[in-house]
């Protein structure tokens, strides 16, 4: 098979495509013929800096996964040769393989079947970005009724967590840095969009909010600006993140009476621990899909598995709009 594999850390000539043997199924794996996948950070952070989480090298990275099964391991029962599958199961250290490649060997438990209304590009956009926003929502309890802003609306995670809220029941405000991204949100159904570069975090708290703040803050934006969140959230609330490793203030927390939850949804990944209930997740996340509740918003360039280093490059530079999917097969 061909893969993009690296045997050092660091810039995007790292990467080498070449030939390795096709995997074969481990007990509790199935083989997936891979249609595409898509970049994440993680993926570009692994890539430069290693090893911490990352996979030994030389390493196939790539989380994100989108194809169809061609070999099923012993003890699965859930998935036959045929099926078409979507998931979170590859690339980092605690899994057998890759989505850089065009098979990858992955524990069943972390797989769905694909929703029938979505491409295999539309599928391979979701698993990550989904599992991290659901989680998020889960931990803070949004529901029916709850005022939840989610900052970063239109990037990767962010947008997900928009229609994952709404099809909760819940009221969404959206941050966001442009009026193009401001469309985008509203499109995916916020109920408010804010453009922080105009209008700074007091001033819509007081204009939203009558000064109160939002029952949940959730920080999609995997920056390094916790204080704005405290800010936003209402006395007793809840402020999730999906990235904690800076320094910050956290005595806001404690006048206001707030509950911080981080979000790191490789645990499972790493650690083989509950890895199920990804593949429950995103049975459900298919569901929503099936219904039109779940789509994703994807970069309109196309990379193919050869371009996978001006994809890496570009998405590590800030410059797509909506998630990069790296098509495997066009079969």
């Amino acid at each position: 098979m061909r893969a993009q594999i690296i045997e050092a850390f660091g810039e995007t000539d790292v990467f080498r495509l070449t030939s390795r043997p096709e995997p074969l199924p481990g007990p509790g794996e199935v083989v997936v013929a891979l249609a595409a996948t898509s970049i994440n950070p993680v993926d570009y952070k692994l890539r430069r800096y290693g090893p911490s989480i990352a996979p030994a090298l030389p390493a196939i990275l790539g989380c994100d996964v989108a194809g169809t099964v061609v070999a099923v391991g012993a003890g699965v029962a859930d998935f036959k040769a045929g099926d078409e599958v979507y998931g979170c199961a590859g690339g980092v250290a605690g899994v057998s393989g890759g989505s850089y490649a065009e098979f990858i060997a992955a524990d069943a438990r972390l797989l769905a079947h694909k929703p029938s209304s979505l491409t295999m590009r539309e599928a391979a956009a979701l698993p990550l970005v989904t599992i991290t926003a659901w989680e998020a929502l889960d931990r803070a309890g949004v529901g029916a009724g709850t005022s939840v802003v989610i900052h970063g609306g239109a990037g990767g995670v962010g947008h997900i967590a928009i229609q994952l809220a709404k099809a909760r029941g819940a009221t969404v405000f959206a941050t966001v840095s442009s009026d193009e991204k401001a469309a985008i949100a509203e499109r995916l159904g916020a109920d408010h969009v804010i453009n922080y570069r105009v209008e700074g975090v007091a001033d819509y708290v007081a204009r939203l909010t009558g000064g109160r703040g939002f029952d949940v803050v959730f920080d999609a934006t995997g920056g390094d600006d916790i204080a704005t969140s405290f800010a936003a959230a209402r006395l007793n609330g809840h402020v999730v993140t999906i990235v904690s490793q800076y320094d910050a203030d956290l005595s806001p927390m404690h006048t206001k009476g707030l509950s911080l939850h981080v979000v790191f949804m490789l645990i499972p990944m790493l650690h083989d621990i509950g890895r199920e209930a990804h593949g429950r997740l995103l049975r459900r996340a298919a569901a929503l899909a099936e219904t039109g509740k779940l789509r994703p918003l994807i970069d309109p360039e196309t990379f193919a598995l050869e371009d996978l280093p001006r994809a890496h490059q570009k998405a590590e530079a800030g410059r797509a709009l909506g998630k990069i999917v790296v098509t495997i097969a066009t079969g």
